[in-house]
């Protein structure tokens, strides 16, 4: 099994080259993207020393096919998907804000919630709910995008106090997203999944609202199994989840949450393997899709060969 951990290439008309936690961004031209997602896995804002095999193509697949399945909803950023790893889009500039939307009282909400908090980014929740509780309806818990350190809740009044986003911008954003998660939801629906909560992106070019990044892959939400949820929710026991928390427990477990003096437990052979053998399983239940895994001898040289010739056409 090969894997994409890094990235170094040199394109015609490159323009400038971004790496994070798991993509490598080129910029060509100064007008297109060239987003390759590596097999870097990272939890706890730290990036893991081993990459996992196919866990790139399992997140851009996920992504690629949810971005057609919502482009009738709001135009994206999408122009080419070349490879399995890599998405060439237009340049965008990025609103300040991700949109972060959530059905259910889960995860960082959840938290609050036990902390006696009733209200997250400006919104008030009921009392009497336990955690993994479908919300009265989905809520919008925005947070800031730092350059450095971690995003911060924010609320919408905040927003529209700092200027962040403008107000006529940012209704549409929450329009945008109310509609995207319900569609979303439908779709995981038709998988025998439950979409708790997920985040988007957006970003504005030539004065259009586009969709950008990734979407409802399981490193952007969090999903439930519908079979179950009720009896788990009337016993009070864990819900069993479709996401990349399986990796954070296996840290935790392993004492390791990315502070100080902790060091990531060893990766093995066969931990790689049934990391990456959980995002395959992780992609089919997504998509209802068999996972293809693409004969190649270089996967390095598979993805430079497949952007040069897709360059040459834009």
């Amino acid at each position: 099994m090969q894997a994409l951990k890094e990235t170094n290439f040199k394109f015609p008309n490159q323009t400038g080259f971004y790496k994070g936690k798991v993509r490598d961004v080129y910029t060509i031209n100064n007008q297109y993207l060239v987003m390759v997602v590596s097999d870097r896995i990272s939890a706890f804002d730290v990036v893991l020393p081993e990459a996992i095999p196919y866990k790139g193509q399992v997140l851009n697949q996920i992504a690629a096919k949810f971005l057609e399945a919502t482009k009738d909803i709001v135009p994206n950023w999408v122009i080419s998907v070349p490879d399995p790893s890599v998405t060439i889009g237009r340049i965008c500039d990025p609103f300040k804000v991700e949109m972060v939307i959530r059905g259910y009282l889960a995860g960082h909400a959840a938290r609050e919630y036990a902390l006696g908090n009733r209200e997250v980014c400006g919104v008030k929740l009921p009392d009497g709910l336990k955690e993994n509780d479908k919300l009265p309806e989905p809520i919008i818990t925005p947070t800031t995008k730092a350059a450095v350190g971690h995003d911060e809740d924010i609320s919408r009044e905040e927003i529209l106090k700092r200027g962040i986003v403008s107000e006529e911008d940012y209704l549409q954003l929450e329009d945008y997203t109310r509609k995207l998660y319900q569609r979303g939801t439908e779709i995981a629906a038709e998988r025998g999944l439950i979409l708790v909560d997920t985040k988007y992106e957006f970003g504005k070019a030539d004065g259009i609202i586009y969709l950008i990044d990734e979407i409802h892959t399981p490193d952007s939400s969090r999903y439930f199994y519908k079979d179950g949820y009720e009896e788990l929710q009337q016993k009070g026991e864990p819900q069993k989840q479709l996401s990349k928390e399986f990796v954070r427990q296996w840290l935790i477990e392993n004492g390791f949450q990315g502070k100080d003096g902790q060091n990531v437990p060893e990766m093995t052979a066969d931990k790689v393997k049934a990391i990456s053998d959980r995002y395959i399983e992780l992609y089919e239940k997504i998509t209802g899709n068999s996972f293809l895994i693409e004969a190649s001898n270089d996967v390095y040289k598979r993805v430079e060969s497949n952007i040069l010739k897709a360059i040459e056409n834009l």
